[in-house]
């Protein structure tokens, strides 16, 4: 079940500053995120994670990743506020007794782009803001204790993955399993082939979907690193079009993403060719994320069609590419 001011009372006590806020649930997806309203007009946006999903060790890692680009970056990135005893991560303890981690950050003003709107130059954006967050964590020396989940055909693909089992998503049955059980073996195969040197795999946001985007003007913010971990880089671009990876508009926005990204940081040819790998990774966890998150409104608003929208992108990888040319 969703929750609600009244289940987070406890906050007021670790900020401070939010004794007198209204809190309003704004997106419920992994997490529930807040924004609390002051009576003066300062807002800022609470954070309260998902039970049994990252811990307090990630968590804090996230943050150190963020603080760390906000120290050598000029990137519109989240920015954490500490709570009364100086540290960034709380234990909110909700009304009904339950310990929740939380973090809150300063508002950033914004709306999430929509996917029929132009959205080339904003690819553009990203791919550039993409080649910059992977050199940074190329050069960055990460610190002891620092622990992120890897993004990888055994943690997205096998029964036990991060976020569940494709083979039980809703859909999945009649000749579409048979397909995907045929895809998950050449995804496999091709991601082993293409290894995990450091030039191509790293740390990386992995959510640069349009949800996780707020546009202000020519100001695009990057937010939400709640899933960056270890990855393929060129995964960041298979999550910027999540949940619409038919659309066809698509191959427009992979030529602006790539332009931008290879303007900034150079990708070999079979980096290049990768991508239509990283999209159906990327589309079999979320296939599996509809599945395991039905209860929320993101999950419901992309169940119809999805299992069989990923059977046709298989069809078209299986047979050479998701897009020729």
């Amino acid at each position: 079940m969703p929750l609600h001011q009244r289940d987070l009372e406890s906050v007021r006590t670790l900020w401070p500053q939010l004794g007198t806020a209204t809190l309003t649930l704004i997106n419920h997806s992994e997490n529930h995120t807040f924004r609390a309203d002051l009576p003066g007009g300062e807002r800022f946006c609470l954070r309260v994670h998902r039970p049994a999903y990252q811990s307090p060790v990630t968590i804090e890692s996230e943050l150190t990743w963020l603080a760390a680009l906000e120290r050598d970056t000029d990137l519109p990135l989240p920015q954490p506020v500490p709570g009364a005893n100086e540290r960034l991560l709380q234990t909110v303890t909700t009304a009904a007794g339950e310990s929740r981690n939380a973090v809150l950050f300063r508002f950033i003003a914004g709306t999430e782009p929509a996917i029929d709107a132009e959205l080339t130059p904003l690819f553009a954006t990203l791919g550039d803001y993409a080649a910059r967050l992977h050199a940074h964590a190329l050069a960055w020396p990460r610190p002891a204790g620092f622990v992120r989940q890897a993004w990888n055909a055994a943690t997205i693909l096998d029964p036990d993955g991060l976020w569940g089992d494709w083979r039980v998503a809703p859909g999945v049955d009649g000749a579409i399993r048979p397909l995907l059980d045929r895809l998950d073996t050449e995804l496999r195969a091709r991601l082993a082939a293409y290894g995990t040197s450091s030039e191509r795999y790293g740390l990386i946001h992995a959510d640069m979907r349009l949800g996780n985007l707020l546009v202000d003007g020519d100001t695009v913010s990057l937010i939400d690193f709640d899933d960056c971990g270890l990855c393929w880089f060129t995964y960041d671009f298979a999550a910027a079009i999540s949940f619409h990876e038919t659309h066809a508009s698509v191959p427009d926005l992979r030529q602006a993403w790539l332009a931008a990204y290879t303007a900034k940081r150079s990708l070999t040819p079979a980096d290049i060719a990768s991508i239509d790998s990283m999209v159906m990774l990327r589309r079999m966890a979320l296939l599996t994320f509809i599945g395991s998150h039905i209860e929320t409104e993101l999950a419901r608003t992309h169940l119809p069609g999805f299992a069989q929208g990923t059977a046709e992108l298989a069809e078209r990888y299986l047979g050479g590419a998701i897009w020729p040319g």
